[in-house]
Formats: C-alpha cells, structure tokens, sequence
C-alpha cells in the first residue's frame, strides 16, 4: 500500500507534542504497532547504505534516554542510546545494501529497497510505518512520511540511530582494509583527506562507481575544470 500524505482521522499532532507525539496520536485512535525507518550513508561515495527499522513500546517502557536524530549525537551518545533502543524495542532491524549493489540499483533505488527490507525483517508486523522525508512505497501497510521525521518521531531517529552506528562501526572495519582512505574517521563521505586520497590512491573496491568524483578518480569522468561543491553527486 503507498504511503499516506497525511495521518489518520482524528490523529491531530500539536506543535508541541515532542518526540513521541506521532506515536501517541497514532495510537490514540487505534493504531499499533508503529515503526519507524530511516537510512544512514546515503550521501557518502563510499561504504554500504544501511537501513534501520524500529518499534517502540507504549508508555514509559519506550522513552528511550538521550534519543534524538543520530546526526545531531555524538558518537559516545550515539552508542548509549543504540544499546537502550535494543534493549527497550519490541522490534527492530538493521538492513545493509552493499557498494556494489548501490551502483547496480543507484541510490535513491538502493534506498527505497533498503527501507522496504528493514519493515519486512522485523519480528513483530506493524500497523503504521513513519518513513523519513519521502514516502516508501510497497510496505503493504499504511503510513506516512514526515518531513524531518528523525528530529520529530520518536521511532524514526530510533531507527536512525540503528541505522548510524551499524555503519559507523562498519566503516571502521573497513579502515583496516582500506587504511590509505581513513574511513574510521570521515565514514565514506567527502572530506579533504578522502578527496586527497581517492586523487592518489584511486578508487577502492567499496568506492561507489555512480559517484562523480569517483568516477574522476578512476578516469571516467573529466577532471572538473572549477571545484563547485558537486563532486559527492552520483553519475546521472
């Protein structure tokens, strides 16, 4: 079923609801379980896309201490609330899509597919699924996207979170296979010292192909005559 554009009768979100506010509207008319899914490294041109999916319980079980969107924590706060996401969610999952199937698919493919995956492997089937930014189609259950739905949704930025350190954590293994990219420290997205490192190193084998400045550094694409800020887009 395609996403709704809006939520349910009678559930009114206030302005000044907080976090969990989608939630608790949702389920004042009827509606539960309600997940959230949300993707990390789309933007970098290296690494796997990864997709999280999270169910929170009702109630004080599922305030969870510190949440937030995972891009606004940092990375000691971003670990202590993953392990009290795991710990209080009544389900979640974490979906990776790998460099190469990002170029086989493109990205906003990859994405939509990654977010797909992340709702079909989780334990318990939701009612309503909270999609950040763009709705998803194919989740065989209604829902809706919100825009900046991992500041304001409380089960978004938890699948947010998931989705981040299962990344990050994966981005720093990779460093000590690829160490002349130092993907520990910039996690596959365009820094200077990446950019730097592509230029004398070349592209490595979980560099994403679409992307335009790695396609430069292969030699695919012309080296860029003025550096305009668009080097991280992929290939059209």
């Amino acid at each position: 079923m395609t996403s709704l554009s809006h939520l349910p009768s009678g559930a009114a979100i206030r302005r000044d609801a907080g976090l969990y506010g989608y939630e608790r509207a949702l389920r004042r008319v009827g509606i539960d379980p309600i997940a959230g899914v949300d993707e990390a490294g789309r933007g970098a041109c290296a690494g796997p896309l990864v997709a999280g999916a999270c169910i929170l319980p009702p109630g004080r079980a599922g305030v969870v201490p510190g949440l937030a969107d995972s891009k606004l924590l940092t990375e000691k706060a971003r670990e202590r609330v993953y392990a009290q996401v795991v710990r209080r969610a009544v389900a979640w999952s974490v979906v990776v899509i790998d460099s190469e199937e990002c170029d086989r698919l493109g990205m906003h493919v990859a994405n939509v597919e990654a977010l797909r995956r992340a709702v079909a492997l989780l334990d318990h089937r939701p009612s309503y699924v909270l999609t950040d930014g763009f709705p998803v189609d194919g989740l065989e259950v209604p829902g809706l996207a919100v825009w900046k739905g991992d500041r304001v949704a409380a089960c978004i930025a938890a699948a947010s979170v998931l989705a981040k350190v299962t990344r990050d954590r994966m981005m720093v293994e990779l460093d000590s296979t690829y160490p002349a990219y130092d993907f520990k420290t910039h996690k596959g997205y365009i820094t200077d010292v990446h950019s730097a490192a592509l230029l004398d190193h070349g592209p490595s084998a979980v560099h994403r192909m679409r992307f335009v400045n790695v396609r430069r550094a292969a030699g695919l694409e012309p080296p860029a005559s003025v550096h305009n800020g668009d080097e991280a887009e992929p290939a059209v």
